[in-house]
């Protein structure tokens, strides 16, 4: 208005605009964002202006409940859809993308802010505590008492001397992770290895269920309790089979629905024998990386007593 020449919106101009914006912002109890990555859209300010809860803002939290109840990424990701959440992490996108079930367009991960990129959602997943899982199947099983997670086992480190086997060594393991006995603390593992291991507990606590019934104290043992299973299971998927030939002219619908009850009682039992059949494969998979666990994790135990050891050693010179 004084010179007759318009104003010259440069980079630098730009840029101070910004901060004015944020000072704004944090005058008027707005949002400011820390290390912006892209267009942020203007009715989020006007949105928390008015006090209402943004998209972004619900998102978060779903995220951050995600989070806290999840040891895996895949539980993370069944979470989210469970909240009405899908999160695309295609590695042939450029960038990972969460959207509402009922919303057609997608938000960036990185528009939520730094916590919320891919890397630290797993980071942060990785680091939790086995224990934070029983809210995860709270949340996928509200009916279910949620004894799955549990470690059930009716014997006592007592008569470990009287045990032999895969028993002692699923014990071992859970003593070093500090889940049995009851009373003991819990113990933080110490290495990676029995870290990761931690996350495999629903399974070795299924394996310690069929090691102790079916009394597993060798692999040969386990060898051939797959033998006699699959023996089983063609045995019975052949009787399954009569039954289902004899539906095929039955007109008595007496006989009718007793051989669809039959077929069922032997589905069940197929069932079983099968999913047996895939412990036991598991079993004979894990045995030789929980030994090897189970040695670095004791290993890396005695070298931290030892160091407490020579620090108590220590100061107890120093005192003298």
């Amino acid at each position: 208005m004084f010179t007759g020449k318009k104003f010259d919106c440069n980079i630098g101009a730009y840029y101070r605009f910004g901060g004015l914006s944020d000072e704004l912002c944090k005058e008027y109890g707005l949002t400011v964002i820390e290390k912006p990555r892209g267009k942020t859209p203007r009715n989020i300010y006007f949105a928390e202006k008015r006090g209402e809860p943004t998209k972004y803002n619900l998102m978060r939290k779903a995220l951050d409940e995600a989070m806290a109840m999840c040891i895996t990424y895949k539980q993370f990701k069944k979470v989210m859809y469970k909240k009405g959440y899908i999160i695309n992490d295609d590695p042939n996108r450029k960038y990972p993308t969460i959207r509402s079930i009922n919303d057609k367009r997608a938000v960036r991960l990185y528009q939520l802010g730094e916590k919320y990129l891919l890397e630290n959602i797993e980071q942060q997943i990785y680091q939790n505590p086995y224990y934070v899982q029983d809210r995860y199947y709270k949340l996928m099983n509200p009916k279910s008492n949620h004894k799955k997670t549990k470690i059930k086992y009716k014997g006592k480190f007592d008569n470990m001397k009287k045990m032999s086997g895969l028993e002692v060594l699923f014990l071992l393991l859970f003593y070093l992770l500090g889940l049995y006995p009851k009373q003991q603390e819990y113990n933080k593992p110490l290495s990676p290895e029995m870290k990761r291991a931690v996350r495999k507990m629903h399974r070795y606590s299924n394996q310690i269920r069929l090691i102790v019934p079916e009394k597993l104290n060798t692999t040969a043992d386990v060898k051939n309790y797959i033998l006699r299973t699959q023996k089983e299971i063609e045995e019975i998927t052949a009787i399954r089979q009569k039954y289902r030939n004899k539906l095929r002219n039955c007109k008595d619908s007496d006989l009718i629905n007793e051989y669809k009850a039959k077929c069922s009682n032997c589905t069940a039992i197929l069932k079983k024998y099968r999913r047996n059949i895939k412990i036991v494969n598991q079993i004979l998979e894990d045995v030789p990386q929980i030994k090897e666990v189970i040695r670095i994790e004791k290993q890396m135990r005695t070298e931290e007593l030892n160091q407490t050891k020579t620090k108590t050693k220590n100061k107890y010179k120093e005192v003298k």
